[in-house]
C-alpha cells in the first residue's frame, strides 16, 4: 500500500481487499503499507514475516497432532501492488521490502494498462458532471468535456502506460485523451495547450491513480495549473479490486475458484 498512513488510506485498501473476497470468498488478504510503522499500519516486510511465521506455525501443528501434511510448498504471499501504473521509485522499495523480509513472495506487476481502469475513470468522470455516463444514451452534459488530460505519476513510463489506458479511455468517450505526469514540472500545462491547440476548449483531468500515492491538493493544483475541472481519483472502485485478485490468480497460475494463500497489499 503506497502513501501516507491514515484511517482514510486504510479504509480504501480494505475496501479493496473486500470486493475481491466478493469474487473470492475466504480469500486470506492482508495490507502491508510502504511507509508503515508496524503498529496501527503494518509495514510490507512485517506483515510477510508474519504470513511465513504462520503458515509455519500450521505446519508443524498438523505435524504435531499427528495429521499427515505435505511440507508447504510455493510462495508464502503474493503481493498486489495497489498502483494504476508503474512508478519505478515506489516498485523499488517494494521490491526490497520483499527481499528484506526474506520471505519466498511473488511481486506482480501493477494494475494498469487495462480496459477495466478505463471504464473506471470513465466512472470518475461522469460522477464529476465531466463525461456522460453513456454514449448510446441521447441527451448531453453541459459540463462534459472535449479533451481529457490523464494525469499520473512514476515519470515517464508511467505517462506511457497511462497513455495505454487513455486510448481506451479516448473510445469510451469520443473525445482525445492525452496523459501527463503530476510529477514532472510543466507536464500538466504542456499538455493542457496541445490539447487546446488542437481544438478542445473544455478541458478535465482525470487522475490514474488509486489515490493513496501522492497528496490530493496535488491534484487540485494541477487542474488549476491546466484551467480545468478534475475528477476523483480511482479510489476503491470495483475494478481495482477484481484486478488486485486477478493479478494474484494469475500469480499463482490457477483459476480465481481455486485460489488459496495470502495476497499482500
Amino acid at each position: 500500500m503506497p502513501g501516507t498512513p491514515s484511517a482514510a488510506t486504510r479504509g480504501l485498501a480494505e475496501e479493496v481487499v473486500s470486493i475481491a473476497r466478493s469474487e473470492l470468498p475466504g480469500l486470506d488478504a492482508r495490507i502491508g503499507y510502504v511507509d508503515g510503522d508496524d503498529m496501527e499500519f503494518p509495514t510490507l516486510q512485517s506483515v510477510l514475516v508474519h504470513a511465513a511465521e504462520e503458515r509455519t506455525a500450521r505446519y508443524e501443528q498438523a505435524l504435531a497432532a499427528g495429521v499427515e501434511v505435505k511440507e508447504p510448498e510455493g510462495p508464502v504471499a503474493v503481493v498486489v501492488p495497489l498502483l494504476a501504473g508503474p512508478d519505478g521509485a515506489l516498485l523499488r522499495v517494494i521490491r526490497q521490502a520483499v527481499m528484506d523480509s526474506r520471505v519466498a513472495a511473488d511481486l506482480t506487476d501493477v494494475l494498469g494498462p487495462h480496459p477495466l481502469l478505463a471504464e473506471a475513470l470513465h466512472v470518475r468522470l461522469s460522477e464529476a458532471g465531466l463525461a456522460r455516463a453513456d454514449r448510446a444514451r441521447l441527451f448531453t452534459v453541459a459540463t462534459a468535456a472535449d479533451g481529457i488530460i490523464l494525469a499520473s505519476v512514476g515519470g515517464e513510463e508511467a505517462v506511457q502506460a497511462a497513455g495505454i489506458t487513455g486510448m481506451l479511455l479516448a473510445a469510451r468517450l469520443a473525445v482525445p485523451v492525452m496523459a501527463a505526469a503530476l510529477d514532472q514540472d510543466g507536464s500538466i500545462t504542456a499538455v493542457a495547450e496541445q490539447l487546446r491547440s488542437s481544438g478542445s476548449q473544455q478541458l478535465a483531468l482525470a487522475p490514474y491513480l488509486i489515490g493513496p500515492e501522492i497528496d490530493p491538493s496535488l491534484i487540485a493544483e494541477a487542474a488549476q495549473e491546466a484551467g480545468c475541472s478534475a475528477a476523483e481519483a480511482l479510489g476503491p472502485y470495483p475494478a481495482i479490486g477484481k484486478l488486485a485478485l486477478s493479478k494474484y490468480t494469475t500469480a499463482l497460475g490457477i483459476a480465481p475458484q481455486q485460489a488459496q494463500g495470502t495476497p499482500v497489499r
